[in-house]
């Protein structure tokens, strides 16, 4: 006869979709200091499974779960007039990647995905790293 398997809270649980990834990275920014974001302009907060082969092969990657996210663009640091046909500034967070970290981790996909972006957020505005440790991030998100 079989024995019978102790309810596990992630019995029935599944790994965030991209969907979920975005909705928290969406309301991490949402609770940034409103200075910080209005910094961040129109930036656009997209999330894939794993980032582009031309993204790898421009950095040397050999991997895609080497790269947990990425900016793309123009600092600001570095802006001076627009010009046209610029792309606007982006922030990818790579799903895939993200959860093999935050399974060999012990952070919550929420809190890995803030940090991840508010590195991003960074690279964008120039801050040093001693200021983003003043940013506080929304509260861990819990799969429960």
């Amino acid at each position: 006869m079989a024995q019978a398997i102790p309810f596990s809270p992630w019995q029935d649980r599944q790994a965030p979709s991209l969907d979920d990834i975005q909705r928290m990275a969406t309301d991490a920014f949402a609770h940034m200091p409103g200075d910080l974001r209005r910094l961040c302009g129109d930036i656009i907060i997209q999330v894939a499974e794993f980032p582009q082969d031309d993204v790898l092969d421009d950095m040397g990657l050999e991997s895609p779960f080497d790269l947990l996210g990425l900016f793309q663009g123009t600092g600001l640091a570095h802006r001076g007039h627009s010009q046209t046909g610029e792309m606007p500034n982006m922030i990818w967070l790579y799903r895939r990647p993200l959860l093999d970290f935050w399974a060999e981790s012990d952070e919550t996909p929420g809190h890995l995905s803030t940090h991840v972006l508010t590195h991003y957020i960074r690279h964008h505005s120039g801050i040093s790293a001693d200021a983003v440790h003043q940013i506080h991030p929304p509260p861990h998100y819990d799969l429960r």
